[in-house]
């Protein structure tokens, strides 16, 4: 999977990044054929905000985190991404049971 870790307004300091690869472990485990992840850090006054971009393989997901620190940032982001990819799958997952279904009823 191609990751991109990138600041806007900010220096992505080691710390930031390795917390961020950290915590990209929980979307590899829930589905291996992720293509690209895009992460922008950015700072306005007292908020912390992170957006992220998820390609998976049939759908895009966007997700956003604002809080008053960029770790906390981030792990609001992941969250929310992981909540994202867990639905695209289950949709996934739902249409092709479907599918097989309806292919052994009508077949």
């Amino acid at each position: 999977m191609q990751f991109q870790l990138s600041g806007q307004q900010i220096e992505v300091t080691p710390a930031l990044r390795e917390h961020a690869t950290a915590k990209l472990d929980r979307l590899t485990r829930l589905d291996e054929k992720l293509l690209s992840l895009a992460i922008v850090l950015s700072v306005d006054k007292l908020r912390q905000r992170a957006e992220g971009t998820l390609g998976a393989i049939g759908a895009t997901l966007h997700a956003e985190a604002t809080e008053a620190d960029m770790y906390a940032s981030i792990d609001v982001l992941f969250d929310k991404l992981v909540i994202q990819l867990r639905k695209h799958r289950e949709k996934v997952s739902d249409k092709h049971q479907q599918e097989a279904r309806e292919a052994r009823q009508y077949g």
